[in-house]
């Protein structure tokens, strides 16, 4: 007796019912080695990736008073808007001439937190220093 007639004689002739749904499921079953069937299977499928929505931006500007004075704009762009010298004295130069200055552009909560700083850092010296911000 031949292994393919063993295994076939293991299965019972009668009384055998198949559980339900199954043979159903096999119908459509695809064998790995079948070359017919894995023709349909050349596509790839691809990821794809979700499209982030970049936050709105905020100028951060800051308003010409009379009593401020050059050298504490500095040192305020200096250190809240991480300026360079010559970039700070140029935005101040532009505030004091224009009436205000763009100190930069950021996300609305960084944006306030500026703000917010500049105003604390001035009160803190005795200036009335304003900033605000705007859409950009």
């Amino acid at each position: 007796m031949a292994f393919s007639e063993r295994r076939l004689s293991c299965i019972p002739e009668r009384g055998f019912t198949p559980r339900e749904g199954r043979i159903d499921d096999m119908a459509g079953a695809r064998t790995p080695n079948n070359d017919e069937d894995r023709k349909g299977d050349t596509d790839v499928l691809e990821k794809t990736k979700p499209k982030v929505k970049q936050p709105p931006l905020f100028k951060v500007i800051l308003h010409n008073d009379d009593y401020t004075t050059m050298q504490f704009v500095v040192e305020v762009l200096e250190s809240i808007f991480h300026k360079s010298p010559a970039e700070a004295h140029r935005i101040m130069m532009h505030v004091h001439t224009r009436g205000h200055g763009i100190c930069g552009v950021y996300p609305h909560e960084v944006a306030e937190t500026k703000v917010a700083l500049v105003h604390d850092q001035a009160r803190h010296q005795g200036f009335p220093l304003r900033a605000s911000m705007e859409q950009a």
